[in-house]
């Protein structure tokens, strides 16, 4: 059983499609579970479908959908640390390392969850994974390291995921903080209740809410 987990992302929403269900389970079964949330995705396209965000409401409209999907996986500690949307690969990576090493200091966490660096299709996600992984090799005693890798070639680079979990015992708690989100799923969850769906569409999503895959980072 982990002590503590860790998760460092960019963006309000990553938490959720990325490992939610597998953050549900930790919090279910009584793991502290914090959320370093680099952005409050303030520059994405999605507003709604039919809109109901702008460009100037987008960025408390996502930090409410952020709150609410935390509180439905468990999240009970959410750091918002401050960073500019589409602009992480731009800060000082030594900058942004301290101010990560310095909450894995705070909370000494068994496990911390990140994007595998150059394997993340964002530029913030590549960036905020490096500086995770640049603030963890800097200690002597490492948590392990959960990477999420999205990149079409990840297994071929990568090799296998290291963990494929099922989730389908908290598939409901997942899809529920994929609502939350609701500016960036509304369009994504058309297919829920349609009877004019395209089948291999709707047994891909379906797959989504079954597992999630990392990749454990080897220092």
């Amino acid at each position: 059983m982990e002590k503590h987990v860790l998760v460092v992302l960019p963006h309000p929403d990553d938490e959720t499609f990325g490992c939610g269900g597998t953050i549900a389970q930790f919090a279910r079964s009584g793991v502290p579970v914090t959320y370093a949330c680099g952005t409050l995705g303030q520059m994405g396209r999605n507003m709604g479908k039919p809109f109901f965000a702008t460009r100037e409401s987008l960025p408390k409209v996502r930090e409410k959908e952020l709150e609410a999907a935390c509180e439905v996986l468990g999240i009970k500690d959410l750091r918002k640390l401050g960073l500019r949307d589409k602009t992480v690969e731009f800060e000082d990576p030594e900058a942004l390392a301290d101010k990560i090493l310095a909450i894995i200091e705070e909370l000494s966490p068994t496990l911390v969850i990140t994007h595998y660096p150059g394997h993340g299709v964002h530029p913030d996600h590549n960036a905020l994974g490096a500086a995770t992984i640049r603030a963890i090799n800097r200690m002597t005693d490492k948590p392990r390291v959960y990477a999420h890798a999205i990149t079409k070639n990840r297994e071929e680079v990568l090799g296998l995921p290291t963990v494929v979990n099922d989730i389908t015992d908290v598939s409901d708690i997942k899809l529920a903080a994929v609502k939350a989100h609701r500016s960036q799923s509304e369009a994504m969850l058309s297919w829920l209740g349609s009877t004019n769906v395209d089948p291999e569409r709707e047994a891909q999503m379906r797959r989504t809410y079954s597992k999630e895959m990392f990749w454990e980072y080897r220092f």
